[in-house]
């Protein structure tokens, strides 16, 4: 049997704390319900997600690498507040082969000025956001398609 396609799914700063950070921005599901009901789907499409969060930015770029390396279908990409000011992030998504769809909970351009540019998005192939915990879910939908 062919091995599984597998989606890595990064989260940066403060998305562990999902659920109880600012949910009138965010909503009230937790980074475990999304991770969740994104595994639920992933099963359904016989694709292997491999879901992380870390609060640090090398850590992020690093998995980038490691997506890279391990010939991973397609990267999901939430770098948070790192969105806005990582060219470390950027430069790492520019230099590999897999692709990175960039996701956000919020519609960053309905928010503070500073959060209308994003150097992830600038290297990324898509960018999915403004749904909730729903843009996780239409992430992997694309990621599928590609």
């Amino acid at each position: 049997m062919a091995e599984a396609r597998k989606i890595y799914v990064l989260n940066g700063p403060n998305i562990n704390m999902l659920g109880t950070r600012e949910p009138e921005i965010y909503g009230y599901d937790t980074l475990d319900d999304i991770a969740e009901r994104m595994e639920d789907a992933a099963n359904r499409a016989h694709v292997e997600i491999d879901f992380r969060q870390s609060n640090h930015e090398g850590h992020l770029v690093d998995w980038l690498q490691e997506a890279h390396a391990e010939g991973a279908h397609a990267v999901i990409l939430n770098a948070a507040g790192l969105t806005h000011s990582s060219i470390a992030l950027h430069d790492a998504i520019k230099a590999i082969a897999v692709p990175v769809i960039e996701v956000h909970l919020s519609n960053p351009h309905r928010r503070e000025e500073f959060r209308h540019r994003s150097y992830v998005g600038m290297a990324a192939k898509g960018t999915i956001a403004g749904f909730g915990a729903l843009s996780y879910m239409l992430a992997l939908e694309a990621a599928l398609e590609l």
